[in-house]
């Protein structure tokens, strides 16, 4: 006979689910807050579907993101990436299909670096889709009542950066197959300007958003596409 002593033991000595990866940036541009960590430290140490919830702030600089990147990957080992970036200008959660080998800098970062017309990776792909289910979660988001949308560039700044580095590990790392990643665009939050959405809101929708990758095994079959 098994006593429930020796089965609690066994229980406990079961290993956890790997984890969920939220980053965020540290403010740039003079802003002194950034929604994007605003984010991730809300959802910080929350458990999601058995998967626990850590967030990892990169800094707003090209190349030092991407290193901050590997150690909270290596640390961590996630079962799912999600980085997050500010985008002002837009008004939801925005779902990124794509990122792309180029740092085309309109203004300079943290730390004064304005790389033109730079890969990436010298003699990387020219671009990574997102491993994400991004049309389910974009579904998902909007019926937690946030506005969300998908979103078919990050453009060429330090977001970019972090998703393309992002995506090529994921790819290339043996320690990290099986994981999925890919970047979400958020608003400016109300204090900061408009368009924006208050913290509470953009933190429900991520929560909607990450439980549904987690427990997506393809995307859903829905319109997503852009004219221009």
């Amino acid at each position: 006979m098994v006593s429930a002593r020796h089965t609690a033991r066994a229980s406990d000595d079961r290993p956890s689910p790997a984890p969920v990866l939220l980053t965020g940036f540290d403010p740039f541009g003079g802003d002194p807050i950034n929604p994007s960590w605003r984010i991730a430290q809300a959802l910080h140490g929350r458990l999601l579907d058995g998967h626990r919830v850590v967030a990892e702030q990169l800094p707003t600089v090209f190349g030092s993101a991407l290193v901050a990147l590997d150690a909270a990957l290596a640390r961590h080992r996630p079962t799912l990436v999600i980085c997050l970036g500010l985008a002002s200008g837009r008004g939801a959660l925005s779902v990124e299909r794509i990122a792309i080998n180029v740092d085309d800098a309109r203004i300079a970062d943290n730390a004064g670096a304005q790389p033109i017309d730079t890969p990436v990776l010298p003699g990387g792909p020219a671009a990574y889709f997102s491993t994400l289910p991004i049309k389910a979660m974009r579904d998902a988001i909007v019926a937690a009542g946030v506005p969300g949308e998908i979103s078919q560039t990050a453009g060429t700044f330090v977001c970019n950066h972090v998703f393309y580095g992002l995506m090529h590990r994921l790819a290339t790392v043996p320690a990290l197959k099986g994981a999925r990643g890919g970047f979400i665009h958020v608003p400016m939050l109300p204090e900061q300007g408009a368009p924006s959405l208050p913290l509470a809101d953009m933190v429900e929708g991520l929560r909607a958003g990450i439980r549904t990758a987690l427990a997506a095994t393809g995307d859903v079959r829905s319109g997503g596409g852009a004219i221009h």
